[in-house]
């Protein structure tokens, strides 16, 4: 049998010669085509639900708000500095719903650009793709609302306790953001080592080999999102990121790409 290199196969330049005729050949400009459309459809389903957002960005934003005003002194809320400052913010915050809202659609879009580069067989995990895909991106985003975001306020604020706090309404809906999709992409993690492992990019073998290292990346990772410098906040942030890497671990062994034998 003729040895493949999967790499070579995602870009188009070779294939197994047991499967030829499953991979459609795409050249560089089809293949930037390909992915200006998948964007324009990702970009008008995030402003589909920008716009279904915006009525009720004021009830979101309070939504939001309420980790921090649930720490704050008595009689003291958010604010602002500029006139323009609360309208931005309504903005920022549908479109922070809106991505949220649309991730089904934005998946399902990375799902129909990446497939060319999958084999028949392979493209059966679609809605698996989908639906795991959305799960684990919104199970990180809560795990940041209601774990990680409300934990990084209450230190933040028990820090300053002995002053005025006067805290912007921008300047906290940046950190939010930050958080929230930040662990949302994190949380997605088990999606991507699945891919990689029926690609035959990686292995179970290896990302165990790999491990000391991915715990290195992952605390790095943590400590910038994380806007404190205390470790324990920190660890907060990662040990979750690292059982997802052990998911992954477990999910490149159950996928992993059968050998073909040779004959």
């Amino acid at each position: 049998m003729t040895a493949f290199n999967p790499r070579e196969i995602l870009e188009g330049k070779t294939r197994p010669p047991d499967e030829e005729d499953e991979l459609p050949r795409m050249g560089f400009f089809q293949h930037l085509e390909e992915l200006r459309k998948r964007l324009i459809v990702s970009l008008l389903a995030i402003a589909g639900g920008f716009l279904l957002a915006w009525y009720w960005a004021p009830q979101i934003f309070d939504f939001l708000a309420k980790p921090i005003r649930e720490v704050l002194p008595p009689g003291q809320n958010l604010a602002y500095t500029r006139l323009t400052e609360p309208f931005l913010m309504y903005f920022r915050v549908a479109l922070l719903a809106g991505i949220l809202l649309s991730s089904p659609v934005v998946l399902w879009q990375l799902w129909l650009f990446i497939s060319p580069a999958l084999y028949r067989r392979e493209k059966r995990y679609v809605w698996p793709f989908v639906i795991f895909g959305v799960l684990f991106f919104l199970s990180g985003c809560a795990f940041a609302y209601y774990e990680a975001f409300p934990l990084v306020v209450r230190f933040l604020v028990g820090v300053g306790s002995p002053f005025t706090p006067v805290i912007t309404i921008n300047e906290y809906l940046g950190m939010a953001s930050k958080l929230i999709l930040g662990l949302g992409l994190c949380f997605e993690m088990p999606i991507l080592v699945f891919f990689l492992a029926r690609l035959g990019i990686v292995s179970e073998v290896w990302l165990l080999k790999k491990f000391k290292y991915a715990v290195l990346i992952i605390f790095i990772i943590a400590a910038v999102i994380t806007p404190t410098p205390d470790v324990a906040t920190q660890c907060v942030f990662a040990f979750p990121m690292i059982a997802l890497y052990l998911l992954g671990i477990l999910i490149a062994w159950v996928f992993r790409r059968k050998e073909t034998p040779e004959g």
